[in-house]
């Protein structure tokens, strides 16, 4: 009785391990990327959605929050195969090495069944919400299992790459709410998230130096030169870009008063690149905006007057 008792504890043991192991692997941190969803809901206040009336935010709030899960659930099976694709390189990485798949708690067999239980409902599930909503979702596994493969090994098209991932997401986001897409939203946050992986590759380069390229080819390519270049062409265009978004958007207020938040943007960049720069902490940005508090704050001050201006002056 008691063996059987110990055998049942240490196979519910091991179903816990592995689910963990499992939740792990999918980067739960890394999801704070698909908040980018809710960006057309809060642009489109008071144009298609009235904040004296809340029976017009329901739908759009519902389907924000579901496209959010529902990115969130395919983004973590697209972790479980990366992680996967990356065993050998991950395990000689002083972090990643750490990883339940690349360290043995998770076999690559239970990690390839696990990412295709969740992204075949997710997928199934974001054509339910909205069709050209599923055909997005196609797009952005498409282009992270191809990331996967073979482009993080190209020079700067790895970067591109995880662009244009955040793009998709501001896309999917609009497509659900059902608002016009925004290209100036799609350039603010593609170039937005170009910054962001430079300074990731940079992080990557200072922290492993000459082997670098054992854990991404594309970083042989890479120097701290060449990467400090384009991230300061990145910056300006990311700053030039939103400075006329804020003067030039048809649907803004036309006091021009979204101009106040160009001191915003640009204190959140230039203290991204401190961070970057001075204390080698881009490797991890989803880390970032939880821990340091002036980037916290810089974003949240951001949300709330930008809101507070297209709500009163809209």
């Amino acid at each position: 009785m008691n063996k059987q008792k110990q055998y049942k504890n240490g196979s519910n043991q091991q179903i816990s391990d592995v689910v963990t192991a499992i939740l792990v692997t999918m980067r739960p941190k890394q999801w704070s990327k698909n908040l980018l969803v809710f960006f057309a809901l809060l642009f489109s206040v008071q144009e298609s959605w009235d904040i004296a009336r809340w029976s017009t935010l329901d739908h759009m709030l519902i389907n924000s929050i579901i496209a959010f899960i529902v990115f969130s659930i395919i983004s973590g099976s697209v972790y479980l195969i990366n992680d996967v694709l990356d065993y050998e390189t991950d395990s000689i990485h002083s972090v990643k090495s750490m990883r339940p798949i690349a360290s043995g708690k998770l076999s690559k067999r239970i990690a390839i069944i696990a990412a295709t239980s969740l992204f075949i409902p997710g997928l199934i599930f974001s054509f339910f919400i909205n069709i050209n909503f599923g055909w997005v979702v196609i797009g952005y596994v498409s282009l992270m299992i191809l990331y996967s493969i073979g482009l993080k090994n190209l020079v700067l098209i790895d970067c591109f790459s995880i662009s244009a991932g955040f793009v998709l997401r501001a896309i999917a986001g609009a497509i659900v709410v059902d608002v016009p897409i925004s290209l100036w939203l799609y350039l603010c946050t593609g170039l937005g998230a170009l910054v962001i992986a430079l300074g990731k590759r940079k992080s990557e380069l200072s922290t492993s130096g000459d082997k670098a390229h054992l854990q991404r080819k594309s970083m042989r390519a890479y120097s701290i030169k060449l990467i400090d270049s384009v991230a300061v062409l990145a910056i300006i265009s990311t700053i030039v870009v939103y400075a006329t978004y804020t003067f030039a958007a048809s649907n803004l207020p036309n006091n021009f008063l979204m101009s106040l938040t160009i001191p915003i943007v640009i204190y959140g960049l230039l203290r991204y690149v401190y961070l970057v720069h001075f204390k080698n902490l881009g490797e991890s940005p989803e880390d970032l905006l939880l821990t340091d508090k002036h980037l916290f704050g810089t974003v949240t001050i951001w949300i709330v007057i930008t809101a507070l201006i297209l709500v009163i002056f809209r």
